[in-house]
C-alpha cells in the first residue's frame, strides 16, 4: 500500500534530482593514469579473442556470416575500435591474429592504414603474439609454429616496423616448453601469458601465489632461454559481472544521477573487491584484468565507455588503481618490481579444467586431418627449397598460397581437430588448394632444373612433371601407365635433407613386366607386391570421393626399390617395359620370420601374432606382441556432473576392450630381395601391414583403421598396443612439438601432488614425433606420421590412438559429436584413417640416433615427380642434381628446416641442431655448417643473424632481453651456443637443440 508520506518522500526527491540536472554537465573522464607505486595497480587490457575458425569458417567469422552458429563479425571488431581508440588517446588494445588483421588491412583506405599506423606508433594499439593464428601446442611440429609465426611478424615488421613484445596463447588447451623457449624466449618475447593449466595445479598456484613463474623450458638452454609466464587465475575472460558487450548483462556504471539507478559506490566497490581478492594470489602490487573475449569488441565504444569510468571513480576511490594497460607495460612493471620468481621446468600437459575432464583426446581428433597438415607441412618445407633453386616467380605459381592455409591449419580448434565439422572441410579445401599452386611450382621448378636453365634464366619449361597427391591410396595415373608402347616412366626422386638418402620407393603399376634402371641405364633391383583388396577398396572409394570419377582400371601391383639421392638434390629413375619381375607371397600357419639384414621379427602362424623382436648386430632380443583395443567412450550419463567423451575430452567408459581377430586371420607374407611384409586383416575394419626394409633397422607398420562402427550405439576409440618386457619403472618419454623429450611418469606430476580420477586419459600426452621408454639395458622407441595421443598405461607397454568415432558432445563449445564421415554420391561411411608409426629396439643409450635421424626423414619424405620420356632422358636432361657442393653433406645432426627465396634477393635460411644435450654420446656435439659449400654457385654479399621469427636482428633482440630473477636457483652447467659467424670463413656453428636463423643477401 502507498502512503501519503511516501508519496512525499518521492516527489522531495525527485524536486532535489531535478535541481540537480539544471546543474550537471558533461562529465570529462580522467583516463590519463600511469603506475602508482605503493598501490594496488590494476592493469585493464582490453582484448578480443578471434578464433581463426572454430563453430564458423575463418571467412564466415571475419564477415559476420553464418549467425545462426554464432553471432560473430570480426570486421566490425576492427572497424569499431579505430573511431573508439581516436575519441582517447588513453585508450589501449591489443590484437593477435594475424589472419584476420591481414584481410581487413587489404581492404582499407590509405587515410585509415595512416591512422592505424599512427595508433600504432603511439602504443594504443599494440600487436601480440603476432603469428597468423594462436596456434595449438599440442598438435602442432615446431616447424609449422615457426612458419606461421614468422609470416605474422614479417607482415607486421614490414608495414608497421615494430616487433611483438609477448606470447600470448590463452586458449590452446594446455602448454607445452617447446612453446615457452622456443616460441617464446627464441622470438624474443618478454613474457607468456595463458590460461588454461590443470584445475589441480591451478589450485596449488593460487595458494602458493605461483601462477606467475619464469619458465625454463630446455634443458639444453636452461636459463637463456627462459621467459617470465603468467597463468590467469580462472580464465581470460575478464572478472564475473564486468563484461560490457551490447547484450552482456552485467550491470553498467550508471553514474547520471539524474536517472535511475545511479551505482557508482557499488560498481566501484565490486571492482576493489575483485582486485583485492586476485592480489591475495598474485605476487607484487600489480595485478593483470582481461577485458575482452570470444569475438569482444564488435561495438567497442561499449567496451571502453564502461572501462573509462571505472578507471575515473576508482581512481577517485583511492584504494586501488586503475589505468589502461597492455601485457608490455604489465610485464615492464612485474620486472622493475625486483622480484624473485619460482621456476616452472617441463610443460602444463595433460590439461583437465575439472574432475573426469582431461582434455587429452583431441590429441588425435580428427586423425586425417592431422595427417593432412603433417603431409602439407613436409611437401611445403620441399616445396620452397625447389622454388629457391628456381627462383621465386613473382607471376607464376609459388608457395605463398600453401604458407597461408598451414598457417590457418595450425590454429588451436584447427590441427587439434575440435572445430565443427563444416569448419574441418574448409581448413582441408584451403590446405588443397595451397597444394595444388605449390605442386605447380615444385613442377615448373623440377622441370628448369633437369632443363638445365637455372644459370641461365627458367623461361617456359617444355617438361610436365605430374605428382600424386594421392599415393597413400594407391592411386597415382601417372605411373600406372601401359610400358607396352615402349615409353619409360622417368621418376624424378627429390631429397629435401641436407645429407645423401637411401629409401624404398613404392608405386602402384598396371602390369608385372616391368624394370627399374637408374640414370646411367644400369639396372637397379626392384620387387612387386599384389595391391590387397583392402587398398583397392580404399583406392577406389576415395578417389571417387576425391575426385567425383571412379578409376576406371586398378593397379596390380606396388613396385618398389631403392633409390639414393643426394642431399637437397635429386636422382633419377626410369621404369620400362620388361620381362616379368619376381615376388612372392603366401600364407603360412606354424611359427616363421621376416627380415632382410640384422633385424628379425618372428611370428606365431597359429595364433596370428607377433612375438619376438632380434636384432643381431645390436645384440637384442625382446619378446613383443602388438595388438588393437578400444575404449568406449562414456556418454550424457544424464547427471548434473556428466562428462562424455567428445573432440576435446578423452574419458573411457571403463577398461578397454582387445580387438580380436574375427575367426582364423592367416598372415599373409610377401618377401623379395627389397622388402618383406606381413599382411593381416584384424576384422572387417583393421587392417594391418608389418613391414621390414633391406637395409633398414626398424619396423614399420601401416593401418588402416574404419570405419569404426557405432550400430551398438557406443562411441569407441582405437588404440594400438605394442607391450615388451622392458621394466620401465612407470616412467617414459614423448616430445615437444617434435623437439625435446620430456620425462613423464605415470599417475605422477612434479609441480603437485596429482589426484588421480581417470588412471588412463589423465596418463596421455601429446605425440607429435614419437615416445620411448628404457630400462637398464634397452631403449623401446615409437616413432609416428602425425600428431596423436599416446602413453604407457603398464611399464613395458607403449599405447597410440589412432582413431576416434563418438557419438556424444563433450560439453566444451563445438556442439557436435566428433562423428566423421566421407561421402560418394548419396553414400555416406565413416571415416577410414590410413597412417604409419614405426619401432625398434635399442641397447641403452642408442635409441636417439634413429629417433632423431629417420624422424627427421619420416616429417621430410622423398618428393616423387613423373613424367614420360620415348628416347634417351638423360641425352637431354639433367639427371642428378644437388643444390650444395657435391663433395658436402651437412652433418648428421643438423637439417635445414627453412630455404626459402624472400623475393627481394634475400634468402631465409634456418639451421636446427637434432640433438639435445646429452643425447647422444657422439651426435649432441657443436657442428659446423659451411655456407660457402651450402651457397656453392652463389657469392654472399651479406648474412645477418636474426631472431626465430626473423623479424629483427639477433643481437639486438639479444641487448633487449628482460633478466629475471629466480627463486632458489642453483648453479648450471654453461650453456653452449654457436659463435658469431665470421664473414670471410662463412662457416656456422650449431650446439645442441640450436635453431639459428639468417637472411643472406647474394651478389648478383
Amino acid at each position: 500500500m502507498v502512503t501519503s508520506m511516501d508519496i512525499g518522500v518521492w516527489i522531495l526527491l525527485f524536486l532535489v534530482g531535478f535541481i540537480h540536472s539544471s546543474e550537471s554537465k558533461y562529465i570529462a573522464y580522467n583516463t590519463t593514469s600511469t603506475i602508482v607505486p605503493g598501490k594496488l595497480n590494476v592493469h585493464l587490457v582490453p582484448h578480443t579473442h578471434d578464433d581463426v575458425g572454430w563453430l564458423k569458417t575463418i571467412d564466415q567469422y571475419y564477415v559476420g556470416s553464418n549467425n545462426s552458429i554464432q553471432g560473430a563479425c570480426v570486421q566490425n571488431v576492427l572497424d569499431s575500435l579505430i573511431p573508439a581508440l581516436l575519441a582517447d588517446k588513453n585508450r589501449k588494445f591489443i590484437y593477435v591474429e594475424q589472419a584476420f588483421f591481414q584481410r581487413w588491412w587489404r581492404e582499407q583506405s590509405e587515410v585509415v592504414q595512416k591512422t592505424v599506423k599512427q595508433l600504432v606508433n603511439s602504443g594504443q594499439l599494440e600487436f601480440i603474439n603476432g603469428g597468423m593464428c594462436m596456434h595449438d601446442e599440442a598438435a602442432t611440429h615446431y616447424i609449422d609454429m615457426i612458419d606461421q609465426t614468422t609470416l605474422g611478424h614479417r607482415f607486421i615488421k614490414e608495414e608497421f616496423g615494430v616487433t611483438p613484445r609477448i606470447g600470448w596463447q590463452i586458449d590452446p588447451f594446455g602448454h607445452s616448453a617447446v612453446q615457452a623457449y622456443l616460441l617464446g624466449a627464441e622470438v624474443g618475447f618478454d613474457s607468456l601469458f595463458f590460461a588454461r593449466i590443470d584445475y589441480q595445479d591451478r589450485a596449488k598456484r593460487k595458494d602458493e601465489k605461483s601462477l606467475e613463474v619464469v619458465w625454463q623450458g630446455s634443458k639444453s638452454f636452461g636459463s637463456s632461454s627462459q621467459i617470465f609466464s603468467g597463468a590467469f587465475p580462472e580464465n581470460y575472460e575478464p572478472p564475473s559481472n564486468f563484461y560490457f558487450e551490447v547484450n552482456d548483462d552485467s550491470p553498467i556504471v550508471q553514474d547520471d544521477i539524474n536517472l535511475f539507478d545511479y551505482n557508482v559506490p557499488e560498481r566501484v566497490n565490486e571492482f576493489v573487491s575483485a582486485a583485492l581478492s586476485q592480489a591475495n594470489i598474485t605476487r607484487t602490487n600489480h595485478i593483470m584484468w582481461t577485458m575482452g573475449t570470444d569475438f569482444k569488441y564488435q561495438y567497442a565504444e561499449t567496451w571502453f565507455r564502461q572501462l573509462d569510468k571505472f578507471i575515473h571513480y576508482v581512481n577517485q576511490d583511492g584504494r586501488v588503481h586503475a589505468l589502461y594497460s597492455t601485457p608490455s607495460i604489465y610485464t615492464d612493471a612485474k620486472h622493475a618490481a625486483n622480484e624473485a620468481w619460482p621456476i616452472k621446468t617441463d610443460d602444463y600437459f595433460p590439461y583437465a579444467d575439472r574432475v573426469n575432464g582431461y582434455w587429452t583426446g583431441y590429441f588425435t581428433s580428427r586423425p586425417a586431418l592431422k595427417g593432412y597438415v603433417r603431409w602439407t607441412s613436409g611437401y611445403y618445407l620441399a616445396a620452397r627449397q625447389l622454388e629457391y633453386f628456381k627462383g621465386k616467380s613473382a607471376s607464376g605459381p609459388n608457395t605463398d598460397s600453401l604458407a597461408d592455409a598451414l598457417a590457418i591449419a595450425q590454429h588451436h580448434d584447427a590441427v587439434s581437430g575440435t572445430s565443427k565439422q563444416h569448419v574441418a572441410n574448409d581448413y582441408a579445401k584451403r590446405l588443397s588448394i595451397g597444394y595444388t599452386e605449390a605442386e605447380k611450382t615444385v613442377a615448373a621448378s623440377l622441370a628448369c632444373l633437369t632443363e638445365g636453365a637455372t644459370k641461365t634464366g627458367c623461361g617456359t619449361p617444355q617438361v610436365k612433371f605430374q605428382q600424386c597427391p594421392l599415393l597413400n591410396i594407391s592411386y597415382c595415373p601417372a605411373s600406372e601407365v601401359n610400358f607396352s608402347d615402349g615409353k619409360n616412366l622417368v621418376v624424378v626422386v627429390y631429397n629435401p635433407l641436407g645429407w645423401k638418402r637411401e629409401d624404398v620407393i613404392r608405386i602402384p603399376v598396371a602390369n608385372e613386366k616391368v624394370v627399374v634402371r637408374d640414370s646411367n641405364g644400369k639396372k637397379v633391383q626392384s620387387q612387386l607386391l599384389p595391391i590387397p583388396d583392402a587398398f583397392l577398396g580404399l583406392r577406389n572409394y576415395h578417389a571417387a570421393a576425391y575426385l567425383g570419377i571412379s578409376p576406371s582400371v586398378n593397379p596390380k601391383y606396388w613396385l618398389a626399390f631403392s633409390a639414393i639421392v643426394p642431399p637437397l638434390g635429386f636422382s633419377t629413375y626410369y621404369v620400362s617395359n620388361a620381362k616379368k619381375s619376381a615376388y612372392k607371397s603366401g600364407s603360412q600357419s606354424d611359427g616363421f620370420e621376416v627380415g632382410l639384414g640384422n633385424l628379425k621379427l618372428i611370428y606365431s602362424g597359429k595364433e596370428g601374432k607377433l612375438t619376438q623382436y632380434i636384432n643381431r648386430k645390436r645384440k637384442v632380443k625382446e619378446s613383443l606382441e602388438q595388438t588393437y583395443k578400444y575404449y568406449p567412450s562414456y556418454g550424457d550419463d544424464g547427471t548434473i556432473t556428466a562428462q562424455a567423451s567428445g573432440a576435446y575430452i578423452f574419458r573411457p567408459n571403463g577398461s578397454s576392450f582387445p580387438i580380436k581377430p574375427n575367426g582364423k586371420s592367416p598372415l599373409t607374407v610377401l618377401r623379395g630381395p627389397i622388402v618383406h611384409e606381413v599382411h593381416q586383416k584384424i576384422n572387417s575394419w583393421i587392417y594391418q601391414t608389418t613391414r621390414l626394409v633391406k637395409g633398414k633397422e626398424h619396423v614399420e607398420v601401416e593401418f588402416i583403421v574404419g570405419p569404426i562402427p557405432i550400430d551398438d550405439g557406443v562411441g569407441k576409440e582405437i588404440a594400438t598396443e605394442i607391450k615388451t618386457n622392458l621394466t620401465s619403472s612407470k616412467t617414459f618419454y614423448t616430445d615437444s612439438n617434435g623437439r625435446d623429450f620430456i620425462e613423464r611418469v605415470r599417475d605422477y606430476r612434479k609441480d603437485w601432488n596429482l589426484e588421480v580420477n581417470q588412471p588412463v586419459a589423465g596418463n596421455y600426452y601429446p605425440i607429435n614425433h614419437g615416445i620411448y621408454l628404457k630400462d637398464k639395458s634397452k631403449e623401446f622407441s615409437v616413432l609416428v606420421d602425425r600428431s596423436v595421443g599416446g602413453s604407457s598405461i603398464l611399464d613395458g607397454q607403449v599405447e597410440l590412438m589412432v582413431h576416434r568415432r563418438l557419438l556424444n558432445d563433450d560439453s566444451r563449445g563445438v556442439a557436435e559429436a566428433l562423428n566423421e564421415t566421407v561421402c560418394v554420391s548419396d553414400k555416406c561411411t565413416g571415416l577410414t584413417v590410413l597412417g604409419k608409426y614405426y619401432f625398434r629396439i635399442d641397447p641403452i643409450g642408442e635409441g636417439a640416433r634413429w629417433r632423431r635421424t629417420f624422424g627427421q626423414e619420416i616429417y621430410s619424405p622423398l618428393l616423387l615427380a613423373f613424367t614420360e620420356s620415348e628416347g634417351n632422358w638423360g641425352d637431354s636432361h639433367v639427371t642428378t642434381f644437388s643444390g650444395i657442393d657435391s663433395s658436402y653433406s651437412l652433418p648428421e645432426n643438423v637439417a635445414v628446416i627453412t630455404l626459402q627465396d624472400l623475393g627481394d634477393g634475400n634468402v631465409l635460411l634456418r639451421l636446427a641442431h637434432l640433438y639435445e644435450i646429452g643425447e647422444d654420446i657422439h651426435l649432441s656435439i657443436k657442428s659446423s655448417i659451411e655456407l660457402k659449400k651450402v651457397f656453392r654457385d652463389k657469392q654472399i654479399n651479406k648474412i645477418t643473424e636474426v631472431n626465430l621469427s626473423a623479424n629483427q636482428e639477433r643481437a639486438e633482440m639479444e641487448k633487449k632481453r628482460l633478466v629475471w630473477q629466480v627463486k632458489g636457483s642453483s648453479r648450471e652447467p654453461e650453456v653452449s651456443r654457436g659463435g658469431p659467424v665470421d664473414p670471410e670463413k662463412l662457416i656456422v656453428e650449431l650446439s645442441p637443440m640450436e635453431i639459428r636463423t639468417f637472411v643472406i643477401n647474394f651478389n648478383h
